[in-house]
């Protein structure tokens, strides 16, 4: 297979060639990974039992779902990534929010899904062949997975499909066995002597639908563009986009995070997931484990990554994407050492998740209401003036941003970040709703409510029958 060239560009409709099987192939092949997986560990280390962390999961992808699927429509309509797509309601250069978002949330989460792998592989390697588990084993892991999730990841979105289509097989029975494996130690109660983190049932609760439910599916708001882009509309109907994207992310999120809750129950990880999960393993699934902690986590980073290369693309016009991925691809393995000798795991990846819902949900929002209001009708050419480096188009608007778009996006940012309740930060609004975090609802409905105020008789730009000329002069 040769590299991808394309970066954010628009795709011509001749590359548009996939459907929305492949799509739904993406999402379940990249998702049965221990870096999804250990987000069904977290509600067991609030202190939840079975029940308790299976419901708050499923209402918390639901609700991600129904707000997060929409979005993969909007790249289907314009042939281009979400961020650049967002363009036409945040300005040309406005967008660049949601490339920041995306490439902030691709960045943690590729560093969480090679953190978790590597610590599987060390830890089955340690008991297999006897590896030692000291510091230089998990720097040298972490290389390698890093250098080969770079590597896929170089290569672009046909590589990245054709490793997803094998993974969806291969993990599904892998996970499958597991649940035979691990299933004489299952129970439902929480581990012994683990109590409520946020100190009662429904509080503990409502931050496990939050970080460990919702966060998945927000996780996608910017990357699901990077694969409807190659998907024609002039071949499929939105409504088959659209409930294909609902069954991946559904399915492709909520299998592996409850593998993750059945398995942290049966080993009793309250503190720490990997080690645990592969101190217990019987021994003749540790190699299969091992390929998820190896294959699986190069499949899942690896779609990650490729989306932050795209995202600093779009940020770094002259950057080609190859240059950009390999940039991300560094950045993300420091983080991922930093996450082992550094952090407190648990606590920073959970600050992590909702400080970022809290400000993606707020642009993930605002793109769809300007969806709507457009009514899926975009200048593909005007959306690219930044990335051409040239001036006008009919989003331009105000120095190339829309000031009612970044200012609903502020305003909903803000409220969500002053009621947001981490391990590492409780907002001040917290004690006017009990202490229950609703940041992501604070944040969406306040969004929602600007956006439509400060929009209220205002038209949305429409192209109209001919392109709007640019003015070729370098942007500043």
């Amino acid at each position: 297979m040769q590299i991808e060239q394309r970066g954010v560009d628009t795709v011509p409709e001749e590359e548009r060639t996939s459907g929305p099987r492949d799509v739904i192939s993406i999402l379940l092949g990249s998702n049965l990974a221990l870096g999804v997986i250990v987000f069904g560990w977290l509600p067991v280390s609030f202190g939840l039992g079975w029940w308790g962390s299976f419901t708050s999961l499923v209402a918390g992808t639901l609700v991600g779902t129904v707000l997060v699927a929409p979005l993969a429509l909007v790249s289907l309509r314009t042939a281009t990534n979400l961020s650049t797509s967002s363009g036409a309601h945040f300005g040309v250069r406005g967008r660049l929010l949601g490339s920041m978002i995306g490439l902030l949330l691709s960045l943690g989460y590729t560093a969480l899904t090679l953190w978790v792998g590597g610590d599987a592989v060390v830890g089955c390697l340690h008991r297999m062949l006897g590896l030692p588990t000291g510091a230089a084993s998990y720097a040298t892991v972490y290389a390698v997975l890093a250098l080969t999730t770079a590597s896929s990841a170089v290569f672009g979105y046909r590589m990245l499909l054709r490793l997803s289509r094998l993974l969806t097989i291969s993990l599904t029975v892998l996970l499958f066995i597991g649940v035979i494996g691990y299933f004489g130690l299952f129970h439902t109660a929480p581990p012994h002597g683990s109590s409520y983190l946020l100190g009662g049932y429904w509080p503990t609760w409502l931050l496990s639908a939050v970080s460990a439910g919702l966060s998945g599916p927000i996780a996608f708001i910017t990357l699901l563009g990077d694969y409807t882009r190659y998907v024609s509309p002039n071949r499929f109907s939105q409504a088959k986009v659209f409930w294909g994207t609902c069954f991946g992310l559904v399915v492709g999120l909520l299998v592996p995070q409850l593998f993750g809750t059945f398995t942290a129950l049966c080993v009793s990880a309250g503190g720490d997931y990997a080690t645990s999960l592969v101190a217990a393993s019987p021994a003749w699934y540790l190699p299969l484990l091992l390929l998820n902690g190896s294959a699986g986590s190069v499949g899942n980073a690896g779609l990650m990554l490729y989306s932050m290369g795209l995202d600093l693309d779009a940020i770094l016009p002259k950057a080609t994407r190859t240059q950009a991925t390999y940039v991300v691809a560094a950045v993300s393995t420091a983080l991922v050492y930093l996450g082992h000798f550094a952090w407190a795991a648990q606590d920073a990846m959970t600050s992590f998740v909702l400080v970022l819902t809290a400000v993606g949900t707020p642009w993930a929002v605002i793109t769809l209401m300007g969806f709507r209001r457009v009514r899926g009708v975009y200048d593909a050419d005007a959306l690219q003036v930044y990335n051409r480096r040239t001036r006008g188009g009919i989003y331009w608007y105000r120095a190339g941003w829309n000031v009612s778009a970044v200012a609903a996006w502020a305003h909903g940012s803000v409220v969500g970040l002053l009621e947001v309740d981490t391990p590492l930060y409780s907002g001040p609004l917290l004690r006017f709703t009990g202490g229950i975090d609703i940041s992501f609802l604070l944040s969406a409905s306040v969004t929602g409510v600007t956006y439509a105020v400060l929009n209220a008789g205002r038209p949305h730009p429409l192209p109209a029958s001919t392109p709007v000329p640019e003015k070729a002069v370098t942007a500043t």
